[in-house]
């Protein structure tokens, strides 16, 4: 029976890559001349810090924007509040990875509504779906790949 799985893996060099590049860029940049800024990669997330909360933005633009060129997927960035003490202001930014329950249910009822002949389970932070024919399953794929989810999912593990 064929099958495959859908995930939500983020490749963390890429991000460390972007990361790197976004400090290059930092110390070419006019603007932040002067300015103690800096990005840091460390536990699969990025430390910002800056010492005014408009750099701070500017640094989140910067870091999308490297991320872009490197091919990551912004829509997993998530974003926390920004912390400030004394004259800095750090913010962290870490990475969604796997598919949370929330996510899956949604997806298995975005599979469901459309009356395909295919069978979905949940199994941890991924998703398995079977079916009878290849065609289901491409189905399924392009439907996905159509909607609007809150964080990029690929599709692994095809079996015929």
């Amino acid at each position: 029976m064929p099958s495959f799985d859908i995930v939500s893996e983020l490749n963390t060099v890429d991000v460390k890559h972007a990361v790197d590049n976004a400090n290059r860029e930092l110390s070419t940049r006019f603007d932040f001349r002067g300015v103690e800024a800096s990005f840091e990669f460390k536990d699969e997330s990025v430390v910002m810090s800056a010492e005014g909360d408009f750099q701070l933005q500017q640094l989140q633009e910067m870091l999308r924007t490297s991320c872009s060129k490197r091919n990551v997927d912004t829509r997993a960035m998530n974003v926390h509040p920004k912390q400030h003490t004394g004259k800095t202001h750090k913010q962290v930014i870490d990475f969604k990875q796997g598919i949370d329950q929330e996510l899956a249910k949604r997806m298995v009822k975005l599979i469901k509504d459309k009356k395909l002949k295919v069978q979905t389970s949940i199994q941890g932070d991924q998703l398995r779906v079977t079916g009878k024919k290849r065609d289901d399953l491409q189905g399924v794929m392009a439907m996905l790949k159509a909607e609007d989810l809150p964080q990029p999912i690929q599709f692994t593990n095809f079996r015929d």
